[in-house]
């Protein structure tokens, strides 16, 4: 099993520019269906294969599209998702950075009243394993199937957690990158409650940063969770007031913290390591101890 993507995605990638053809490329050889890019006035064209169109609702009614990854420049990108959803898109997966904040909230504020699920913006994507489904930016080589779901607001520490998964055995089920701007669409809390409801995963690990409270309602979560939650929060040494990396990294209030952090999911029965370097030896630790391996 999977969350999100599995072999019946229908990948349709939004700004089929260099970026986009450069994914597009990867996922297809991983075995990935994309079935069209979307670029506004290149209607027509065919690169490597794929299909150009001018809009996203082409893409639905010519393909059957049922997943938008959103590569579109900032200050077009919350139009971009909220095209997608008025096509009826289940999942929309933006990989912008950089979007004005007031677009995001105008954005958000049109998800609430579509059927459209957002991950990210400012994320890195999704991966199913298994179903070789892969909407994103993720390097595809450090992935191996199993039973581990991954769940972070960073790219880099999720690359570098599934590698060392890997690297001792563990294999993954999916990973999602929720995205590290103030504000997104699919939290952490929502991404638990997917690989809660996956019976192919056993246990995830949760990669948090500073700033917000998103860990502590991720915590709330993870009180009435029947699978081990191994945790990471990213940016302990970052003093407050200063933004460390994404936009949604500082720290405005006690609740920012990543002790406050920490607190929370140790309170919640998840184990909590100090360092990315431990993530993968502690998940072994804790799927041993449970008797999952």
């Amino acid at each position: 099993m999977s969350v999100i993507m599995n072999e019946d995605s229908r990948v349709l990638i939004q700004g089929f520019g260099g970026a986009g053809q450069r994914e597009a490329a990867t996922s297809l050889a991983y075995g990935t269906t994309v079935v069209c890019g979307v670029t506004p006035g290149r209607g027509g064209q065919v690169i490597n294969d794929v299909p150009v169109l001018n809009t996203v609702r082409e893409g639905v009614d010519q393909f059957d599209a049922n997943i938008a990854l959103i590569f579109v420049p900032a200050p077009f990108a919350a139009d971009a998702i909220i095209e997608a959803a008025d096509a009826g898109i289940p999942y929309a997966i933006c990989i912008t950075e950089g979007i004005p904040t007031l677009d995001m909230v105008k954005a958000k504020a049109y998800l609430n009243q579509s059927e459209t699920r957002l991950i990210g913006p400012n994320c890195p994507g999704v991966i199913s394993v298994a179903e070789r489904a892969r909407a994103g930016i993720m390097p595809v080589d450090v992935y191996t199937p199993g039973s581990v779901g991954v769940i972070s607001r960073s790219g880099t520490l999720v690359y570098e957690t599934v590698d060392q998964l890997t690297r001792i055995g563990i294999g993954q089920t999916s990973s999602v990158g929720v995205g590290g701007d103030p504000i997104i669409g699919t939290s952490q809390r929502e991404a638990l409650q997917l690989f809660q409801d996956d019976p192919d995963t056993a246990a995830v690990v949760l990669i948090g940063e500073i700033g917000g409270t998103a860990e502590q309602e991720a915590a709330d979560y993870i009180k009435d969770m029947t699978k081990p939650v191994v945790s990471f929060i990213a940016g302990a040494t970052a003093p407050p007031g200063r933004r460390m990396g994404h936009a949604g990294a500082i720290i405005a209030g006690k609740a920012g913290t990543a002790a406050a952090k920490q607190q929370a999911l140790r309170d919640a029965g998840a184990t909590v390591v100090e360092s990315p370097s431990q993530i993968g030896e502690t998940m072994q630790a804790v799927l041993q101890e449970q008797g999952l391996t």
